[in-house]
């Protein structure tokens, strides 16, 4: 059974303190992810590591050099104590025509935004993305991203981790794989609490993280 869920883009680790997480990651993997960027206004900034393929793990949380946003940061981060995988993103190939065709299945992600940041070279980043709509509360229904014509954190060099798998526990998978086919994409369901686990391939051997 494939435990990579089809079209995965990045994977979502929300955090209240970035950089405690970032120095317990580099010490469980034996590497150190690579600083992505702030996201300007929303009081957050990320790390990254890549997965293989053409996907990555996103590590997001407060930034201390920004001033505290207007509303809440993204992903829940100020309703955090502990580091979690929060949610998950797809690539589709045609962003616009998922969006039709998810609810043409009924199921809506909402509308579509821009956004950007720049990285530490100062290479400003652009993409597009769904806003939710009214998500799924578990975090589990991924949300829908396009880089269009900037490159691909995962092509930026970023340190490398294999992605062995990824796998999610929900109250009521059967509520859930319906949405996700409506995406196009799929994510190994079994029942118990909600949660995201992954593991990656390290030179300290497989870590998984949830």
């Amino acid at each position: 059974m494939n435990t990579i869920p089809p079209r995965l883009d990045h994977l979502v680790l929300a955090t209240p303190d970035l950089a405690a997480t970032v120095a317990e990651f580099t010490r469980r993997t034996g590497v150190a992810p690579a600083p992505g960027g702030a996201h300007v206004g929303l009081g957050t900034r990320n790390h990254l590591v890549g997965l293989g393929g053409c996907a990555y793990l996103e590590i997001i949380g407060p930034d201390p050099r920004q001033p505290a946003p207007a509303g809440p940061r993204p992903f829940g981060v100020d309703g955090l104590d502990t580091p979690r995988t929060i949610t998950w993103a797809i690539c589709p190939p045609d962003l616009d025509r998922a969006v039709v065709a998810a609810r043409a299945c009924g199921y809506d992600p909402g509308d579509v935004r821009e956004m950007s940041r720049r990285r530490p070279d100062g290479t400003l980043l652009e993409w597009r993305l769904t806003d939710g709509g009214d998500p799924h509360p578990s975090g589990l229904v991924p949300f829908l991203i396009d880089w269009g014509a900037t490159v691909h954190p995962s092509a930026s060099g970023l340190p490398v981790l294999p992605l062995l798998e990824v796998s999610a526990t929900a109250p009521d998978p059967d509520g859930i794989r319906p949405l996700l086919a409506a995406l196009g994409t799929g994510m190994p369901l079994a029942e118990g609490p909600v949660g995201i686990s992954f593991t990656v391939d390290t030179p300290n051997g497989p870590v998984t993280f949830d």
